[in-house]
């Protein structure tokens, strides 16, 4: 990976590092506790952690604007958080409750927000970047200079409809942004061992469709990777691909071990690349922040996840009558 970017070479003022600081420790916190109600039996079915990724989500939304739109796979829970959801809301989602954004019924996998251009969390893997590449269509079509980024990881990048969709968006002109999360190890499969090519970016060659590797352990340098490819869209040039490559510190999800590679590989990367703590470095290094400032950040942090874990308990389970709603029905033929 390249060398870590400084504040002053990405043009990032003392603030905007606190906020970067502040909105991945958010995403941290948030999903070590997400862990602990998985444990507890308070969240059901699938639970995949974005714990190590954070990085990657706040980086590009740093380089998006108002009205640009998301949409990702299922380790979304930092996407949600890092575009302004509400984390009560994403919480008692994640618990099955009424409060959560999809009224308890979504889960993990299946959280929307219209009002922050958010469309998911998608549980088929890569079927949600045909879904990108069609709302970057409706806004070519409007002609409104909005963006889409269409996450998905190195897993999915092998997926059938991906190259459909590179065709399509290169075609059409598509102001899409295909972020590849690399975090190496799709479901349990190192990517040196699922994937001929080195650089999984350079497939979009074959529809002239330019792009770049990331470190995704550096938010600065995912911010200006960002703001390159959001630039390039916006102007008109069709879409861009990042291959933002990171690692997660957990398993595939919960319910996975991670034999498949050593503690120490993991510990490594933990002391040598933390994402969260090369920021704290260079608020600290820069005196652009002190320990009291970091400390009392923390503490922000801490009740905010508390208080979402709270208000995810205390909501109540949806009301028997929601299994009738947001569904479609077919009218059934008489006498058939």
């Amino acid at each position: 990976m390249a060398t870590r970017k400084s504040p002053k070479e990405s043009n990032v003022s003392a603030d905007a590092l606190k906020a970067y600081y502040r909105d991945m420790l958010l995403i941290r916190r948030f999903e070590e506790k997400a862990g602990q109600l998985y444990g507890m039996g308070l969240i059901g079915g699938f639970c995949h952690l974005y714990i190590g990724q954070e990085a990657v989500v706040v980086g590009l939304e740093a380089a998006a604007e108002e009205g640009d739109k998301r949409i990702t796979s299922y380790r979304d829970h930092g996407h949600m958080l890092a575009c302004g959801m509400d984390p009560n809301g994403v919480m008692a989602e994640l618990t099955g409750r009424e409060g959560g954004y999809s009224k308890g019924k979504g889960g993990s996998m299946h959280m929307f927000s219209k009002e922050k251009h958010f469309y998911g969390g998608h549980g088929i893997v890569g079927a949600q970047v045909p879904l990108g590449a069609g709302l970057a269509f409706a806004d070519k079509y409007l002609d409104n200079k909005r963006v889409t980024f269409a996450y998905f990881g190195d897993g999915a990048a092998n997926q059938g409809q991906v190259y459909e969709t590179f065709n399509m968006a290169a075609l059409w002109k598509l102001p899409v942004i295909f972020v590849i999360e690399n975090n190496q190890y799709a479901m349990g499969t190192s990517q040196q061992r699922s994937t001929s090519s080195a650089e999984i970016y350079e497939r979009g060659h074959a529809f002239g469709i330019p792009g770049e590797a990331v470190d995704g352990m550096d938010v600065l340098a995912v911010k200006a990777a960002g703001e390159k490819a959001v630039a390039h869209c916006r102007s008109g040039d069709g879409p861009y691909i990042l291959e933002i490559k990171t690692y997660r510190y957990r398993g595939h999800s919960m319910s996975d071990p991670a034999k498949y590679r050593t503690r120490e590989e993991v510990q490594k990367m933990r002391d040598e690349k933390d994402a969260i703590e090369h920021v704290r470095d260079l608020l600290l290094g820069g005196k652009h922040a002190t320990e009291e400032d970091l400390k009392a950040i923390d503490k922000e942090i801490k009740d905010i996840v508390n208080a979402s874990a709270e208000f995810a308990k205390e909501s109540p389970e949806p009301d028997l009558s929601e299994l009738w709603t947001d569904i479609y029905a077919a009218e059934v033929p008489q006498n058939v």
